[in-house]
This record gives C-alpha cells, sequence and structure tokens, in this order.
C-alpha cells in the first residue's frame, strides 16, 4: 500500500452517509451549520474509519452471548431506511472510467472528490512499484496503472509528484500505455491519448443482425452487453476530447517514444503479458480483421448511421429502465458520454447522469473509491434477517425495531413491474425480483431474489412481526425465478444462458474470463432452491409441481458439479469455501448429509483437510484466479465462518473440529462485538476481486448462533 499521508486531506468531521429509499450518497458539508444541525452517526464514522465511541460490550460467557455481542454491534451499523451499507470496493479500473467520463463531458468534479480519489489512488498503489493492478491486491499491469495515471493527472497531480513519478516509471518498465487491454485502450482514445484505428473494432452494426444469430449481443452475458452498447455507440463516432496542454503532457508520458511516431493500427493486438487473462483465439483475431475492414472500407455510411440509432435507442431504454442508474459503474459513465455526444451537456439524460454516478462512490479511511455496484442494499439486509432467524435471536425485544426496519426496506425494494417492451431491450422478466442493490436499478438477479424472498419469508413467520410483503408478491418472486432454471438444471446470474459457451472465443475485454455467457453456479443454485423449499412450506398448493421438478433438477446439478476432491468452484466469493457452503446447504435440505450422503462426506473432508493449525481456514484470492485451493497466508475469519456453516449444515460430527474454529471466531472478535477487516471476500469473471466487508459480521454471527444452537445445550 502506498503513502497518501502527505497528501491534502478533507475533514473527515463533515461527511455523511445519506441513505433514501435505498439510495446511499456521500455528502460533505462546507457550512458549520449544516454540521451542527446534521451530527455524525455510528455508522458514519464506522465507515470512515473514525472512532465510533461504541463501548465494549460484556464479555461473552457463551458462544450464543458472542452471537450476541456481534449483532449488538452491527445493529448499530444499519442505515436509518432499514439497510446496511458498506464499501464494495477492490476493482481498480473502475474510477478511470467515471473521471475520464466527467472530463470529456465537462463536468466539475467537486473538490473534495479530487481530494479524497488523489488520496486513495496513492494509498492503494503497489507499495513497491507504485503502480496499480485490475484490482487492490493484484499486481501492477498496464491498464490499472496508465488509466489511474491519467486520473491523477486529470485531478490535478503534477508529472513530478512522488506518487506520479514512481507510476510512470513502473508503466514504461511494463512498456508503456501501448499493451493496454481494449477497455483502457478505448477510455485512452476517448481521451485522445491513444489513436482510434489502434483499437480492434466495437461495430454498432453487430446489433442490427437477426436475433437469431448465434452470437448476438443479445445472448451475451448482461455485464458484457451493458458495456459494449455503449462502448459500440462511442466507436463508430471515433470521438476525443479536443486536444489541450493537458492531453498533450499526457501522450508524452503515457509512451515510451514520441506520441507522432507511433503507428497505432500496428497496435491492435498489443496486450502486456502481465495484463491479458483471456488471451485471444484465432477466431477472434480473424473476426477483428474482418471486422476493421468492413468499418474502413464496406459498411456504407447510411447502414452505420441507422445502426447507430438502433443502438442509441437501447442506451435510452436501458435509461429509463434503470432510472438512469444503469447497471453499474461501467456502463453508467459510458452512458453519459453517449447521451452528452448526442444531446449536449444540458439534456436531461446528462444532468441525471451526472447525480446518479454519485451513487457509485465510496468514502472510507484511505479516500474515495468507486464501488462495484450502487451498493450492496438489498443482498446483505437479506442475509443479516436470515442470520438473526437461524440463530433464533428474532424474537429478542432488542432486535425488533432492527428487524422491524429491514423487514421495511426488502418490501421497498421488491420490484413490481416489468420493463416496457422487454423484449426489443433484450431484459428479463422483472416483476417480483429484487435487485442486487436497489429497487430503481431494476435488473432481476437469482440469488438476491432469493436470498431476499427466504428473508422475508422469516421474518414474516415470527410472531409479532408485520406482514409487509402479500402473498401474491412472494408468489411474484416465484414466478421470476421459475422462469431462469437453465437446461443443465442450474440457474445464473442475471438471466438463464442464451448462449453457448463457445462464445468466449469472442471474448475481447482480454483482462477477465468467462464473460461472454451467464452459466450456472452452486452459489445462485442453492439460493433457489432453499427460497423454493421454504415457499412451498408456507404455499404447498402453488405451482407445486413446477417447485418440485425445479428443485430435483437443481440438486441434481449441484451434485454434478462437485469437483473430484469433494469442493465446489466458487464464482462470486473466494472461493472453494463459499462455494462448498451454499452446496451443503442444499444437500442438508434434500435430507442428504455427512451421515448418508458420499456427496456430503467427501465435501466434509476436502473442507477439514484445508483447516489450518490454528482451528481456521484461510483461502487466497488466487484460488479463483487458478481454480485450485490455495491457502491464505492466515486463517481468515470469512473463510473460517464460511467453512463452519458448510461443516454444520452437513451435521459433521466431529465437534472438535468445530470448535477449533470457533475459537478462532472468538478470538478474533473484539471487546465492543466486531470483527476487523481481513483480505478481500468476493471475485468475478475469475481474475478480479471485489470487497464484501460486512461478510465478516453476518456469516461470524451464524456461525456461532449455529454452533450454540445445534451443538451445545
Amino acid at each position: 500500500m502506498g503513502d497518501s499521508n502527505a497528501l491534502p486531506k478533507t475533514d473527515y468531521t463533515r461527511w455523511r452517509l445519506k441513505s433514501e429509499d435505498g439510495r446511499q450518497t456521500w455528502e460533505y458539508l462546507e457550512l458549520d451549520h449544516e454540521v451542527e444541525a446534521w451530527p455524525q452517526t455510528y455508522f458514519d464514522k464506522y465507515h470512515l474509519g473514525l472512532d465510533t465511541g461504541l463501548p465494549d460490550l460484556p464479555p461473552p460467557k457463551t458462544n450464543l452471548d458472542a452471537a450476541r455481542n456481534g449483532l449488538s454491534f452491527f445493529s448499530k451499523l444499519q442505515l436509518p431506511d432499514g439497510q446496511w451499507a458498506c464499501e464494495y470496493g477492490g476493482p481498480m479500473f473502475l474510477l478511470p472510467g467515471i473521471i475520464i467520463a466527467f472530463y470529456v463531458t465537462n463536468t466539475p468534479i467537486p473538490e473534495p472528490w479530487k481530494i479524497e480519489i488523489t488520496r486513495y489512488l496513492a494509498a492503494r498503489a503497489h507499495p513497491e512499484d507504485g503502480g496499480w493492478g485490475l484490482h487492490i491486491e493484484g499486481e501492477s499491469t498496464v491498464f490499472g496503472t496508465a488509466c489511474n495515471y491519467v486520473v491523477l493527472r486529470i485531478l490535478g497531480m503534477e508529472p513530478d509528484h512522488p506518487v506520479a513519478q514512481k507510476a510512470r516509471n513502473r508503466l514504461h518498465e511494463l512498456g508503456g500505455s501501448l499493451g493496454s487491454p481494449h477497455w483502457g485502450k478505448f477510455w485512452l482514445a476517448l481521451m485522445g491519448c491513444y489513436g482510434w484505428e489502434g483499437m480492434n473494432p466495437i461495430p454498432p452494426e453487430m446489433w442490427l443482425m437477426p436475433d437469431w444469430v448465434p452470437f448476438h449481443p443479445w445472448r451475451w452475458w448482461v455485464h458484457t452487453r451493458a458495456v459494449y452498447l455503449p462502448m459500440s455507440y462511442v466507436y463508430s463516432l471515433k470521438h476525443s476530447h479536443p486536444e489541450n496542454d493537458l492531453i498533450r503532457s499526457l501522450r508524452e508520458e503515457l509512451y515510451t517514444q514520441d506520441y507522432s511516431t507511433i503507428d497505432f493500427a500496428r497496435h491492435r493486438n498489443t496486450v502486456a503479458p502481465l495484463d491479458i487473462y483471456h488471451p485471444h483465439t484465432g477466431l477472434l483475431d480473424v473476426a477483428n480483421e474482418l471486422l476493421t475492414v468492413w468499418g474502413n472500407w464496406v459498411c456504407p455510411n447510411a447502414v452505420q448511421k441507422y445502426a447507430r440509432k438502433h443502438v442509441y435507442d437501447l442506451i435510452c431504454r436501458e435509461d429509463e429502465n434503470t432510472e438512469y442508474c444503469c447497471l453499474g459503474p461501467v456502463n453508467n459513465p459510458l452512458h453519459l458520454v453517449s447521451r452528452f455526444l448526442a444531446e449536449g451537456g444540458d439534456s436531461y439524460a446528462v444532468k441525471r447522469h451526472r447525480e446518479t454516478i454519485r451513487d457509485f462512490m465510496w468514502v472510507k479511511n484511505e479516500g474515495m473509491l468507486s464501488n462495484g455496484t450502487d451498493g450492496v442494499q438489498t443482498w446483505d439486509t437479506s442475509f443479516l434477517v436470515q442470520c438473526v432467524v437461524e440463530c433464533e435471536l428474532a424474537e429478542d425485544p432488542e432486535n425488533y425495531q432492527m428487524l422491524t426496519k429491514a423487514l421495511e426496506f426488502l418490501a421497498s425494494q421488491q420490484i413490481q413491474d416489468d420493463c416496457p417492451d422487454m423484449d426489443k431491450c433484450y431484459r428479463q422478466q422483472r416483476k417480483g425480483a429484487w435487485a442486487f442493490s436497489k429497487r430503481q436499478q431494476g435488473y432481476t438477479v437469482s440469488d438476491t431474489t432469493s436470498e431476499a424472498l427466504k428473508a422475508v419469508l422469516m421474518i414474516q413467520n415470527v410472531p409479532g412481526m408485520p406482514n409487509l410483503v402479500s402473498d401474491r408478491r412472494c408468489m411474484d418472486a416465484v414466478d421470476v425465478v421459475l422462469t431462469m432454471q437453465n437446461a443443465d438444471g442450474g440457474f445464473a446470474s442475471y438471466e438463464p444462458i442464451r448462449g453457448g459457451e463457445w462464445l468466449e472465443s469472442l471474448n475481447a475485454a482480454e483482462v477477465f474470463g468467462k464473460i461472454m455467457v451467464e452459466y450456472s453456479y452452486p452459489e445462485c443454485t442453492t439460493a433457489v432452491v432453499t427460497a423454493l423449499a421454504l415457499f412451498r412450506k408456507k404455499f404447498p398448493s402453488y405451482r407445486s409441481s413446477e417447485i418440485e421438478q425445479t428443485i430435483t433438477k437443481a440438486v441434481r446439478f449441484i451434485k454434478h458439479s462437485q469437483r473430484p476432491d469433494g469442493s465446489w468452484y466458487g464464482s462470486w466469493g473466494i472461493c472453494f469455501n463459499y462455494a462448498n457452503m451454499f452446496a451443503l446447504e442444499s444437500m442438508a435440505l434434500t435430507g442428504e448429509t455427512w451421515q448418508n450422503s458420499n456427496v456430503s462426506r467427501r465435501a466434509c473432508g476436502f473442507i477439514i483437510s484445508k483447516q489450518l493449525a490454528d482451528g481456521g481456514w484461510g483461502e487466497s484470492y488466487m484460488s479463483s484466479v487458478k481454480a485450485e485451493y490455495i491457502h491464505h497466508q492466515t486463517s481468515q475469519v470469512v473463510n473460517t465462518a464460511w467453512a463452519l456453516i458448510a461443516l454444520m449444515n452437513a451435521q459433521y460430527p466431529k465437534r472438535e473440529v468445530l470448535e477449533n474454529g470457533i475459537k478462532l471466531l472468538r478470538e478474533r472478535q473484539q471487546p465492543n462485538g466486531e470483527w476487523k477487516q481481513e483480505a478481500i471476500e468476493g471475485v468475478f469473471n475469475k481474475s478480479c476481486m471485489i470487497s464484501y466487508p460486512n461478510y465478516k459480521h453476518y456469516f461470524a454471527i451464524k456461525a456461532l448462533g449455529m454452533f450454540a444452537r445445534n451443538y451445545e445445550e
């Protein structure tokens, strides 16, 4: 980690986290009377790394006491509208897109943002070489270093500043910005610091193909097509920001040779070795050559103009369907640029994007970063509710208000309509679903919908709790989920699988794996299985035969996806410990445990073989990258909680194994009930890590509570 202590810093006592109907934004109060009128809360101070002032709790005498202490602390972090917030950072390619989009659309960057983003990049520079990687724990790459260097220069850092100098030296050691992967080349070209002729093509005409074409973009994974849709619009215009002093300077700073001498067309396929995770296939290279010829010499201007109009219509539909939030922090700034180029800086759409991008920005002790989505609100709130119920703490009087507010939040965030003309914009059914973050974002997610439904069913079954989500709305959620099962019985993330795995041979992003189509995941599949099982207990006659068939096929998928060593590979958390926890929950639900199931015994054998000498489990993010279990240097609270929950779901009989893990959780718990942040917890697309800092709280609480209820009198 780099040193940001010498850089300017805002007054952290002036930051406030505002929550309103699921939306989270950080506000900086410039005026003293504003500070006095809006005091900082426990959750403000905690997320900013300030002293919360929360007192030490009575030392726990039992494991259930320890769980209660953990819940007592975590309850103080609940926001007024009932949700829990957190940093969702880790990827280092998000800030460049936002800041470059602001720059090329003449969007003012608030001074507190400039100060804190600069601090964050300095803090997260590699401690040895000064560069930046794909994510915060990765080694320096051209993509991360070039793009974040541009951010620092836009924000006002001079090229001779030690942070900039060190980063530039590392960039030159890596060969300079010519080695940027596809997305990096795009942002640099938009800035005017790379030639568009050096980009592999992203023609908007792809969207004019008939839907039956097996590689039509509508078949791609939702995040991939959401990025390449506006990228294709901007690419077709070949727009670069007008040349100015900063751009002229950057052209010299980013390369190891004189900018005017670079033949960019020769570098369409130049990618630095440290950057590339998914090398080009022969099919992709042939496609790029054909599309280059098509775009440069064959495609009539009228066709390109018509394609651009069609793509722009899809961009506008995405904006309307998400209330301008967009799917995530990559396509939102791309939409900002697209709408700016089409309508100018004073348009309603541009103003809305300038506002909604604030939803992605997060402030912590190191500075300001971009979250990977506009929050983790629904996901975290759902798991917390389940945790309290499963630990049998839901009827404790001190938890009533917290749980009621959480239920109110979940009730308010269920999506209650489908997108207009959803087939025309290739959207999945969403009425009854929950989005990962908030309702306005508007995207169905299979496991978020399932976990939220479970939470609602659990909490509304607690005596004295209000019934805020009607039976019909619970049925709507099931209706959505039942549309999403894949042919193999499993469930993907946002949509059923639409295209063949062979489309990975057209993966143009170069830095991610498994990015082109949806896949069935044990984690998503288990969420659906457990939600449907709980639902049919309350509504045994509603679509009963379909639910039974869905569960049977889903469990069969989970069994078939078990690896020969007894484990499951996790695609959304690190890594095997995460997936094992989910898979063994499905097994237990169908009556398969250590006592009677070879599947469960093999999984338990794998898990206990990875237990470390201190009783805990620690798994490196490299497990996700390499697809093989790699130990972390130390045990991790989150990995330990996942392993314990998995073993307890399987009813593993050797209590001493569990006790050793529980002992580690107790030792790591602080006197005020919290657990400190350790290594990064999440992953996507195999190669990029992302933070889920609330995992250490509610999964540790759940493990302690489960052990107390199931293994102690």
